[in-house]
């Protein structure tokens, strides 16, 4: 049995309390993002005001558990949507896993709470025309006038990538490589180590190497800078969403060209070129977990394509 000296103090007659309070430094210590790890003690905080108050964590059953949901999903003041309490869920079968695994409980009363699927609406993508007139528009700035490749260098890559926001603000210039032997590559990282599985090399298009050059020359800083700090895109994330937004204005698109919409649209274009589904996961860089309900999406997207 692991040992971890934030549960050392823990037993069956601790408060579920004082076991939040040391599931928050656990959290914290494996590198979780403060947003996520207040949206986990919130989920886990509506647990100890169900209980009676002398609940120890020993007397937590899994009917309690259950009863709590039931409670939650139909009984409760405050509506709770499919997608929230499917996330309370998994807040809490993951504290008592914890707890479990550390030994401060013999049993897990949460294993046996069946987890909820909330499948939110499917995502919009871009159909085959509106992906032609959406990097038609983005070239357009390359031969303007004044020319400008950021559109088309920013647009193509999360097409042929899908990588998310974040990622892309994360790229700086040590991240492309595009004189590797296997063809240029760029590599996807994070610096807290609860997400280096999300970490990847993504092969780039040969085509997009000389719009990148283009832009480099066009954005290249006057005074030398260390590429491995220096940001591919070195604008904030509302800028590059209104530059999003551009582009599909004028392509003539009548829905709102984002990042999330680049992502799918690029899974689902590999899932109609063959590629198989796991390495579609691998490329987008989510768990297995997470893929369940994304392959679901991508599926209903590719019916509703044909």
């Amino acid at each position: 049995m692991p040992e971890n000296k934030l549960t050392s103090h823990l037993n069956q007659n601790s408060t579920l309390t004082s076991a939040i309070h040391s599931w928050e430094s656990y959290l914290a210590d494996q590198g979780r993002s403060p947003n996520t790890i207040k949206a986990f003690l919130s989920d886990v905080r509506l647990l100890t005001s169900f209980l009676p108050e002398d609940t120890t964590l020993g007397k937590v059953t899994t009917k309690d558990l259950n009863r709590y949901f039931e409670w939650m999903e139909k009984e409760r003041d405050v509506p709770c949507s499919p997608k929230t309490l499917a996330r309370r869920i998994t807040a809490t079968k993951s504290l008592f896993r914890w707890l479990h695994q550390y030994g401060v409980l013999m049993v897990d009363p949460a294993e046996k709470v069946a987890q909820r699927s909330a499948i939110s609406p499917l995502p919009t993508v871009l159909t085959p025309k509106e992906y032609e007139d959406v990097l038609l528009a983005a070239d357009r700035h390359r031969r303007g006038t004044k020319p400008d490749a950021r559109p088309y260098v920013l647009v193509y890559l999360l097409l042929t990538t899908g990588i998310k926001k974040s990622e892309t603000l994360g790229i700086t210039l040590e991240h492309l490589e595009l004189d590797s032997p296997d063809g240029p590559r760029i590599f996807i990282k994070y610096a807290t180590p609860a997400n280096r599985y999300k970490e990847r090399k993504l092969p780039l298009p040969d085509d997009w190497i000389p719009a990148y050059e283009e832009y480099i020359a066009q954005y290249k800083r006057s005074s030398p800078i260390d590429q491995s700090e220096e940001k591919l895109f070195p604008w904030s994330p509302r800028r590059l969403e209104y530059l999003l937004e551009d582009i599909g204005n004028e392509a003539g698109l009548t829905k709102h060209l984002s990042f999330d919409m680049c992502r799918w649209t690029c899974a689902l274009n590999d899932f109609h070129a063959g590629t198989e589904p796991d390495q579609i996961r691998q490329k987008l860089g989510v768990s297995k977990i997470q893929w369940r309900e994304l392959f679901i999406k991508l599926k209903q997207l590719a019916g509703s394509r044909e």
